[in-house]
């Protein structure tokens, strides 16, 4: 595993798990919001972003932890390893509104200069990602070798599969 892309709806956890994989395979990991944004959430140029992201993908060993569609075919043909985080529009909603009221104000770690925020348009995009965006997502999946996709309907699925993988729990 030296290739791996994470994938689901905001607030499923890609970027806790992205880092912990990090560590646990010395792989390194781009977070795709921090490619697509500069400080204070203004987006890169999407061909900008999209260059970017094709050359990180032709590197070695990487883990790529973000959905943008524009490049997921191709991530997903150089993946070795997908994860998708197929949770309910409940549970990704939830856990959205949980980071917002733990880390509001605080600065963004994968997103430099960006601070955590909740605004309704982003809660509505969260609230309708799986109405909007999850077909493309599996019309995207059904067109890569299915052994290398690992789907996980909640949390509890991916705890146990990682605690079978790395004999521990994922640190949040």
């Amino acid at each position: 595993m030296n290739k791996i892309c994470i994938i689901g709806c905001s607030g499923t956890g890609k970027t806790t798990l992205a880092n912990n994989l990090g560590k646990e395979l010395n792989l390194p990991v781009y977070h795709l919001d921090g490619i697509n944004y500069f400080a204070n959430w203004k987006a890169r140029d999407k061909k900008e972003r999209d260059k970017i992201i094709l050359e990180k993908i032709e590197e070695d060993k990487w883990i790529i932890d973000g959905t943008y569609n524009s490049t997921l075919l191709q991530r997903f043909e150089k993946s070795d390893f997908i994860i998708f985080l197929d949770y309910s529009s409940f549970a990704s909603t939830i856990s959205v509104i949980k980071r917002f009221i733990k880390n509001r104000g605080k600065e963004k770690e994968e997103i430099p200069g960006c601070k955590e925020q909740l605004d309704w348009d982003f809660f509505w995009w969260v609230v309708n990602w799986r109405k909007n965006k999850r077909s493309g997502i599996i019309k995207t999946i059904n067109q890569i070798d299915r052994n290398k996709i690992y789907i996980f309907k909640n949390r509890r699925q991916l705890n146990k599969w990682y605690k079978n993988q790395f004999n521990k729990k994922i640190e949040h």
